[in-house]
């Protein structure tokens, strides 16, 4: 039935061009993002997944500053262990040398100036080991925590060495020296023993520094997992959405010529009247 009123052929036209305008739009928004699952219109399970999974890796970013935080306090206090051992080896020799009885007085108070100036950086050390407002070689904490999971509910631990004078560890006490042959005598075995508890401190903290390395490796790991996971739900295949925006424009180019022929088809009614 021809009619002026009712034009079957261009509601037709009209329908299949609105889809291919939306598919058209879906697929720009596609290769605009570099995502198939932009929003939670797109696909709200997807989304839903994509988003705690987020979650998580934003969780593990936490978790690898807090790991890198505590590895680098660590780090600080093997560093400044290392130059105490150093000074100990040092202060040994001088002990060493000050025992000697064929050493003139003179000889000897030289070399307690250098033992006492050792000793006394044995401090300097100790009280400038901080990295984060944690020191841990000056007795002011236990242990530095770190967090290991991305839920907070785990954590590593690692536990400080004490290396102030008169410690556990260093036990030269802070007035120590060597002026005498019986000092300097009794401090060589004082000095050994501060060598081998700090050596066994540095060991100690050693083992802490690898258990946060260990689980900032895993953490890394674990995030760089759950991102490529992330990345195969949600990321558009950019080559499919590159034929597929070609077919749409194509069929988008079609249906504005259908619709146009079926807009035509009215004016035929025209002839009906000459």
């Amino acid at each position: 039935m021809l009619s002026v009123n009712t034009n079957s052929s261009a509601m037709v036209a009209l329908q299949y061009l609105n889809k291919t305008q939306s598919e058209l739009a879906t697929a720009q928004t596609a290769i605009n993002t570099g995502l198939k699952v932009a929003s939670a219109k797109d696909d709200g399970a997807t989304y839903a997944i994509a988003q705690n999974m987020r979650g998580n890796v934003a969780g593990y970013t936490a978790v690898s500053d807090s790991l890198n935080r505590g590895m680098s306090a660590v780090d600080v206090a093997m560093s400044a262990g290392q130059s105490i051992s150093d000074l100990l080896v040092s202060m040994k020799q001088k002990a060493l040398s000050a025992s000697d009885a064929a050493l003139d007085t003179a000889s000897r108070q030289a070399l307690n100036q250098d033992f006492t100036a050792l000793r006394d950086q044995i401090t300097t050390i100790v009280n400038n080991a901080v990295f984060n407002g944690f020191n841990l070689i000056d007795g002011s904490t236990s242990m530095i925590t770190a967090l290991a999971s991305a839920d907070g509910t785990r954590h590593i631990s690692v536990g400080a060495q004490n290396m102030t004078l008169s410690g556990s560890v260093v036990t030269i006490a802070s007035t120590g020296s060597i002026s005498t042959q019986t000092k300097a005598s009794t401090m060589i075995a004082i000095v050994q023993t501060s060598l081998e508890n700090v050596d066994s401190a540095l060991a100690k903290l050693s083992a802490g520094s690898k258990k946060f390395s260990i689980q900032l490796d895993f953490t890394q790991k674990l995030s760089d997992t759950l991102t490529t996971g992330i990345g195969n739900m949600v990321d558009a295949d950019m080559a499919k959405e590159s034929a597929l925006l070609t077919s749409l424009q194509t069929k988008q180019q079609l249906g504005i010529q259908a619709l146009a022929i079926a807009n035509q088809a009215p004016q035929s009614i025209l002839s009906l009247f000459q």
